[in-house]
């Protein structure tokens, strides 16, 4: 089913008459560094309300064998509250970070990007073609033409990118690599070249030679439609390369997240946990590795941060140091309640807005394309993304400006070629809530 037939959802003004005027983007404002800071006090503080109230529920368990409602209550409105609070001190530092596409920046563009940039600034605003196909063909930029779109210029295409890698969870972690293809061939060794130890004067054996494959990535299209009426076109003081980015940003980044973790590979990027899973002890080429909890859809009851350390000491020691968990806002808060032996909270908050937290010194990435704890769910995954899930972007973000589909409104169909898959099988593991 391709995106189409998904009915992706159209971002900016839609195609409803009643919908309002999309926002314009110079008048966004900016949090202030305060904000960040007031924000990401409340939060560490709403978690030090939480260890309290958590402590008490666990002393009541010590003294009672059971928590009273009422302190049980309040600890789950806590750990939601934080689960807010942590997003809205992750959003003020993401709106923080954004950076500008005017002033300097522009003013730094080399003679050509900045012919390239005014070129396609008239394109989208006044659909006039000429210069920008003519600056395209000199540089002979493939497939940029009225049916295929023009090329975004280079800024504007690092703006999206770097947007949707700061929204996209799997993206700011996975490796990524950009190519000029429509696919992209790593080689792998099934296995090695044989070797061995001998002395100085003894005779050498013909050793085998090792056998290799390869994985292949292709890029798959990915689109948004974002509209604007006339108006807004014409209005001189609206950034029309920010607009652009901002519009096209939410729907690539939430369409890449869920690919990334779900894809099956068909018309969109392969995630990780669509692949085959076993034992970590029967784990091969092509398979990753889970842990099973030994309980069906939970913890166990006794000691469960220490299926934590068994998932942790399956990664061999050389992905462990750029090791993190990935999981959903539901699975941390059930783990944020986890203590050591020594009364210490395994879950810890970023010391600053922006750094994430972390389980047992690991980071937490979250994603909300990971599934709930239930029965036989891989409800958590930990490893090197970066050297375990392989992101391929092929150059160019293209637009195609249509004035006739939705009169009065112009479509702007913007398409990127993105693709995914695990490389290194040895680098990711899962934790099964399961028996087996």
């Amino acid at each position: 089913m391709s995106a189409f037939d998904q009915g992706v959802p159209r971002i900016g003004a839609s195609l409803n008459p009643h919908v309002s005027e999309p926002k314009n983007l110079e008048t966004k404002s900016v949090p202030a560094a305060h904000d960040v800071r007031e924000a990401l006090d409340d939060f560490l503080g709403a978690f030090e309300d939480f260890k309290q109230a958590n402590d008490e529920r666990l002393g009541q368990i010590e003294r009672k064998l059971t928590a009273d409602v009422v302190t049980e209550d309040k600890v789950e409105r806590i750990n939601r509250a934080l689960d807010r609070q942590k997003k809205t001190v992750d959003d003020l530092a993401l709106a923080f970070a954004r950076p500008e596409l005017g002033g300097e920046a522009r003013v730094a563009l080399d003679p050509a990007k900045r012919e390239h940039k005014r070129a396609f600034d008239t394109y989208v605003r006044k659909g006039e073609t000429h210069e920008l196909r003519v600056l395209e063909a000199k540089a002979l930029a493939a497939q940029s033409d009225p049916d295929g779109g023009y090329l975004v210029p280079a800024e504007t295409e690092r703006m999206i990118d770097r947007i949707v890698s700061q929204a996209s969870p799997i993206r700011a972690i996975a490796g990524v690599r950009q190519i000029g293809a429509a696919s992209y061939k790593k080689p792998f060794t099934t296995s090695g070249f044989a070797s061995g130890w001998v002395g100085e004067s003894e005779s050498r054996l013909e050793t085998t030679g090792g056998k290799l494959s390869e994985i292949e990535f292709p890029a798959m299209e990915l689109y948004a439609m974002p509209a604007a009426t006339s108006t807004l076109l014409d209005d001189a003081a609206v950034n029309i390369d920010q607009w652009l980015a901002e519009e096209v940003q939410t729907a690539f980044a939430e369409q890449e997240g869920t690919a990334f973790v779900t894809g099956d590979g068909i018309r969109r990027p392969r995630g990780f946990l669509s692949y085959p899973r076993v034992a970590d002890a029967s784990a091969v080429h092509g398979k990753i590795g889970y842990v099973a909890t030994g309980v069906a859809g939970a913890f166990p009851t006794s000691n469960p941060s220490d299926i934590l350390i068994d998932l942790i000491y399956t990664l061999k020691a050389g992905y462990r140091a750029n090791a993190r968990f990935v999981m959903n806002r539901a699975t941390q808060s059930a783990i944020r309640k986890f203590k050591d032996v020594d009364g210490n909270y395994l879950w810890q908050p970023g010391i600053a807005a922006g750094t994430p937290p972390t389980l047992l010194n690991y980071p937490v990435t979250e994603s909300e394309d990971m599934p709930s704890i239930t029965t036989d769910a891989v409800a958590m995954a930990f490893g090197d993304f970066k050297r375990g899930y392989l992101i391929v972007d092929r150059l160019g973000v293209r637009v195609l400006r249509d004035p006739y589909s939705s009169k009065p409104y112009v479509l702007f169909y913007t398409t990127k070629r993105v693709g995914g898959g695990v490389q290194n099988f040895e680098a990711l593991k899962f934790l099964k809530f399961g028996t087996a």
